[in-house]
């Protein structure tokens, strides 16, 4: 307290998560997150030209970003979350735009960990490894880690998948900000038991009559649905971002003051709108069903349920929406200043004419 005014109290690094009501099954766990960023020393940022920062230049706290409004649809009616054993949890995380495969499963496997080999070869763009190094007993750990930057843990122990996050920043492509991360992830509560697989209200039920290698594959299509959904969560964030970087221009232009914007300005923010729409709409599978269900029914099944569980579609409709009105904008930027360039163009004809007149009315007048 100073002169009587108390001394400004320091914002938390972290705080819980907002979950919908009755989510309460796959709440996250504020806990677990604060644990796995005070372990990580890794920072990064999600600029537009992504790049690896040096992490000696690196604040030591960072405030956590704002979740994106169309990342968790309302899920009401749920059941409780019950802390019983045969609920285990599967975990989701986008950590980079891409993964090295291939050097990834030789620097898992160095480490004791072995890799499981059930999947046919039209799935190439994933690999999965087991671990002996579960959170319960009643299902083995299993990860899944997909070429396009995600990572899919069932059933593995808190220490187990700090140390595969560490070994993972090894093999990332163009790596995503930490805390963006851990916040953007997907928890989902699984059991074991009788009956066909399914999601059902929120919580996933496998098989437990199934044979090892079909037990892998339904994990499997679960998994893309939740590859997914963390990956959607990501360009959320980068988008609402970039609505963060234009939102002053229409208030500028409502109160007739003057954008301070240049041609190249604009071009680049088009840019970014445009390979942020290339990723949604032609790099994912979030438009269509992956060829590798087309012959697979029940896994497709699988894969669209968790799909309409996590509100993909509308979440994709809604940033394409959110992307066209933010190419109306740039567009209309970049005829206004065309126009400006236009304007200034015929002036200086305009100008030269002039000159040249008067220089003529010279020759003759005198």
């Amino acid at each position: 307290m100073t002169n009587g005014i108390p001394a400004a109290q320091p914002r938390p690094v972290l705080v819980e998560r907002y979950i919908p009501s009755g989510l309460s099954y796959c709440a996250h766990s504020a806990t677990y997150n604060r644990r796995i960023l005070k372990v990580s020393k890794r920072f990064y940022s999600i600029a537009p030209k992504l790049t690896k920062i040096a992490k000696e230049t690196l604040p030591t706290a960072k405030r956590p970003p704002k979740a994106p409004r169309t990342k968790q649809p309302s899920r009401a009616n749920l059941p409780q979350r019950l802390d019983t054993e045969d609920v285990m949890q599967c975990t989701a995380f986008a950590t980079a735009d891409e993964y090295h495969l291939g050097t990834l499963c030789h620097d898992v496997v160095s480490h004791g960990y072995f890799e499981v080999v059930a999947l046919p070869r039209d799935a190439s763009n994933v690999l999965v490894i087991g671990t002996e190094n579960h959170a319960k007993e009643t299902d083995p750990g299993l990860i899944f880690f997909f070429r396009e930057g995600a990572a899919i843990f069932w059933n593995v122990e808190d220490k187990t998948m700090k140390h595969l996050m560490q070994i993972l920043e090894r093999h990332e492509i163009q790596p995503y900000e930490v805390a963006l991360v851990h916040w953007e992830n997907e928890e989902i509560n699984y059991r074991r038991g009788v009956g066909h697989s399914k999601l059902n209200r929120g919580e996933i039920l496998i098989n437990s009559d199934l044979e090892p290698d079909e037990a892998v594959l339904e994990k499997f299509a679960f998994s893309n649905a939740l590859c997914l959904s963390v990956k959607l969560a990501i360009w959320e964030a980068s988008l609402d971002t970039f609505v963060e970087s234009i939102q002053y221009i229409p208030e500028m232009l409502k109160a007739r003051k003057k954008v301070k914007l240049s041609h190249d300005d604009v071009m680049q923010k088009i840019g970014e709108l445009f390979a942020l729409r290339h990723r949604i709409n032609l790099s994912s599978d979030l438009l269509i069903t992956p060829d590798f269900y087309w012959d697979r029914e029940n896994l497709e099944q699988l894969y669209d349920k968790t799909c309409q569980f996590l509100s993909i579609s509308r979440r994709v409709k809604v940033m394409n929406e959110k992307l066209q009105h933010c190419m109306e904008l740039t567009d209309m930027m970049r005829n206004h200043l065309n126009e400006k360039h236009a304007l200034r163009l015929e002036w200086m004809i305009v100008i030269l004419i002039t000159i040249e007149v008067m220089f003529e009315l010279a020759r003759v007048l005198f």
